[in-house]
């Protein structure tokens, strides 16, 4: 019997909560922002307060984690502190054990106060006067990017309070805090650090609503807390300034050029593929498979047409096309028949046609993934045993992410969802030059983790 059969299905309902409604954030802080000490006088009988503490509640009791929104993407969220809380998120996404968390944090004496060496072990300098714990290659990166989408490794102290499972068995763990309000109010409210990974099934496309999160995660866990779409879309930038040089981890909402700018980060580089990596991971999200669709998705370089929509469809007759910066769908389906127009749920807009399909044509260039080439995979016979190979037409619905990096980050997650519920066999999606816009690299290293494939036309 499988995992899921032997698990009971739990009811998952959804809390709306307005961060505007839940009270007042008092600062001690004469800069009033959340790296100093701040505390949050609650509305008591208000209804997003109300939603917010039953979250809190679920954090500091059970071990089945919660979904929150933060500015980048939705987390799943546990007690950073307790085994059986974190152990709840991994059964949840159904996640690698080797996979290292994120902690939450809510303000610097929180984290202070994880990285303090407990009474008995060396905590203070040769002088006698307190030292800060943390490491000061990160003292011009806090100030200027948290709260925010970046996350930065420590080195793990002994006896640490944090939960072993957190850090998959590394001597590091990955620390940020979250810009949104409602996860800093969640977080400060448990009292607890709290890990999050983004709130889908492993895998699987990462999740920028709570409706995304009810569809991965339904049955699942039992909470929800709905604060509207997330501002960036795709996960925090993870940096590593324990080595020297220091390097990018994993690509985020924060560019290279942007972390050069700090002293002590003049020379970063990177250390992530885009492809998955075959070593232990040093942070999430770089050893597996990632942010894939249940459809194929082929990343494309270049101009896109019906003779390679026909070629890549493999008898097929569904396909999604994301077009970002040159791609218009009007020049792919002149000779096309338009369908429909309509707005989805999160207010993007759908355009479908119907077009004839062509001799494919050749490619002038040929990529290799996973050891076969391009012209092995397109021989390959399609998985989808409900069309017919000998299907004439090309059902295709396009949408478009906008044609400036932070806009493609924001809508590129919930695009390819939106794309899969509509049932493509297959989704194209216009790749995009890493150099333009500081989400830019983050932007293709997911979807070169998604994609099945990677052409050149």
């Amino acid at each position: 019997m499988d995992q899921k059969a032997q698990d009971p299905q739990m009811d998952t309902q959804i809390l709306p909560v307005d961060v505007n409604n839940i009270g007042n954030f008092i600062f001690k802080d004469p800069n009033r922002n959340f790296l100093g000490d701040w505390e949050l006088l609650l509305s008591r009988g208000n209804r997003d307060a109300i939603n917010l503490l039953q979250a809190v509640e679920q954090l500091q009791t059970s071990s089945v984690p919660v979904a929150f929104p933060t500015e980048t993407v939705y987390g799943l969220g546990a007690d950073a502190t307790r085994d059986d809380a974190v152990a709840g998120i991994y059964k949840a996404k159904q996640r690698p054990a080797d996979n290292p968390l994120i902690i939450h944090i809510s303000s610097l004496t929180q984290l202070r106060q994880l990285l303090a060496s407990p009474p008995g072990l060396a905590g203070a300098s040769s002088s006698g006067v307190e030292h800060d714990p943390i490491p000061a290659i990160y003292h011009s990166l806090i100030p200027r990017f948290w709260p925010g989408p970046l996350s930065i490794l420590l080195p793990l102290p002994k006896k640490s309070p944090l939960a072993g499972s957190v850090t998959g068995s590394l001597s590091t763990f990955a620390v940020r805090m979250p810009s949104s309000r409602l996860a800093l109010a969640l977080i400060h409210l448990a009292g607890v650090p709290i890990a999050a990974p983004s709130a889908n099934t492993s895998t699987r496309p990462s999740t920028t609503t709570a409706a995304h999160v009810l569809h991965d995660l339904n049955g699942r866990i039992k909470l929800i807390v709905d604060g509207g779409p997330c501002l960036v879309g795709v996960e925090s930038t993870v940096v590593d300034g324990l080595v020297n040089p220091p390097v990018i981890l994993r690509p985020g909402g924060l560019s290279i050029d942007m972390l050069r700018q700090c002293s002590g980060w003049e020379k970063v580089e990177l250390g992530y593929r885009d492809g998955a990596e075959t070593s232990s991971p040093r942070a999430p999200g770089m050893k597996y498979k990632h942010y894939s669709p249940t459809a194929r998705v082929i990343l494309v370089n270049g101009q896109l047409s019906v003779g390679l929509l026909t070629k890549y469809l493999r008898g097929d007759t569904k396909a999604g096309i994301a077009t970002t910066t040159t791609w218009r769908d009007e020049d792919l389906v002149t000779s096309g028949t338009f369908m429909t127009d309509f707005a989805t749920a999160t207010g993007s807009r759908l355009r479908t046609f119907k077009v004839q399909k062509v001799a494919a044509i050749s490619l002038s260039e040929e990529a290799e993934v996973d050891g076969q080439t391009l012209a092995t995979l397109a021989s390959q016979p399609s998985t989808n045993g409900g069309h017919q190979e000998d299907s004439d037409s090309i059902l295709v619905t396009c949408t478009d992410l906008g044609d400036e990096a932070t806009s493609i980050a924001q809508n590129l997650f919930a695009a390819l969802r939106e794309l899969d519920l509509l049932g493509m066999d297959v989704i194209f999606v216009e790749a995009i030059d890493v150099s333009k816009g500081h989400a830019a690299a983050a932007v293709m290293n997911r979807l070169r983790k998604a994609a099945e494939l990677e052409i050149r036309s």
